[in-house]
């Protein structure tokens, strides 16, 4: 069992939280994971982290600030439940059509599910596939975002790359991931709340604690900001940055096609 975070020189892959998996193994974990929690993903997301995932998804899209003309397109990978495609549609004032791709069926049935009684399967797409083989041409969309969904991917390099590829040149890639604190009371209250509460909520909310261990192991593995600001210049990205968010327990990275 290994607690340390990953690096840019990888190590995600074989990483289902804290246990060390085949690399053929991982993605079929993650994946009974998503359908074990769908139906109550948004609930256990206001829960893990007391509602403030709203305010950095709705910081995150301001800082996109999506295009207002027609024909502005994204994808939003891993958004299944349609959060951050919901908020960009408001932001470019209904203009945007927006991708919403995940490789699990059941998150994407609950956004399809949300976006029809939102009135927006005009302006969304939901499309059932791999982070790291995207279905599209090259040069497709203009922006590419992805929060809370990147270190479930194992091998994330695929994924930054797919997604320079598939972004048209002067696109942005914005991913928005839970990271580390840079304050240490913070940290303190913020493991104790991690590993002894979360899991413990989501038995009581889903009948199972398992998949929230997963999450919140997963979490503390994945790289810290500057490791991760690295992979994705690796990929090809230019003029990369990061915001931290409540003392780094979330972090947004931002890079561009140029």
């Amino acid at each position: 069992m290994s607690t340390d975070r990953t690096t840019a020189a990888g190590g995600m892959e074989t990483s289902y939280g804290f246990q060390r998996v085949g690399e053929d193994e991982k993605q079929a974990k993650v994946d009974t994971v998503f359908h074990t929690v769908a139906r109550r993903y948004d609930l256990m997301n206001d829960l893990m982290s007391m509602g403030m995932h709203r305010a950095w998804k709705s910081a995150m899209v301001a800082w996109l600030q999506p295009g207002k003309r027609p024909g502005w397109s994204s994808l939003d990978v891993a958004g299944g439940t349609g959060d951050i495609a919901f908020r960009i549609v408001d932001a470019s004032r209904g203009n945007a059509q927006v991708t919403v791709l995940d490789i699990n069926g059941s998150m994407l049935d609950v956004g399809a599910e949300r976006a029809g009684k939102a009135g927006l399967l005009d302006r969304l797409t939901f499309v059932e596939a791999n982070a790291e083989a995207l279905p599209f041409e090259d040069d497709t969309f203009d922006a590419y975002t992805i929060a809370f969904g990147i270190r479930n991917v194992p091998h994330i390099d695929r994924a930054l790359t797919e997604a320079y590829r598939v972004l048209k040149p002067g696109g942005r890639f914005l991913c928005l991931e839970f990271s580390e604190v840079d304050m240490p009371f913070l940290e303190k209250v913020y493991e104790q709340w991690s590993f002894r509460v979360i899991p413990q909520i989501g038995r009581m909310v889903t009948g199972e604690a398992e998949p929230y261990q997963y999450l919140v192991e997963s979490i503390r593995k994945f790289p810290r900001q500057s490791e991760f600001a690295a992979m994705i210049e690796q990929a090809g990205f230019e003029r990369v940055a990061w915001r931290d968010y409540s003392g780094g327990i979330a972090a947004c990275h931002s890079g561009w096609k140029i």
